[in-house]
């Protein structure tokens, strides 16, 4: 699939809440421990029926060309063949016993 027609379904933890959006690029990216996601996908502006869901992720990345997400909060990235609905679901129940996974940093011994 050429680079550009590429997509990706990306799931990851904010705040108590689970993320899941859709973007044409994701990359480790240049800051070290952060996911980078450019082209945040959304539904057409134009549709008759909109999303209330998807229409507050769409509101809040309105203007962000790039993301950063931490590592240890990406759930999980998916490549797809077309794009789902945007959503953020809250965390309940069971689901709410997701542990973040620990990022290992180096300390300074030289002190």
């Amino acid at each position: 699939m050429p680079e550009s027609k590429r997509l990706y379904r990306v799931c990851f933890l904010n705040q108590g809440k689970v993320y899941e959006v859709y973007a044409r690029s994701v990359s480790q990216g240049g800051m070290y421990g952060f996911v980078e996601i450019e082209e945040l996908v959304f539904g057409e502006k134009s549709k008759v029926v909109v999303d209330p869901g998807e229409e507050k992720l769409a509101a809040e990345f309105a203007d962000v060309v790039r993301t950063y997400i931490p590592m240890h909060a990406v759930i999980r990235i998916d490549e797809v063949k077309k794009r789902g609905k945007a959503t953020i679901t809250e965390l309940k129940g069971e689901s709410g016993n997701v542990t973040q996974f620990p990022v290992y940093t180096p300390r300074n011994t030289d002190g």
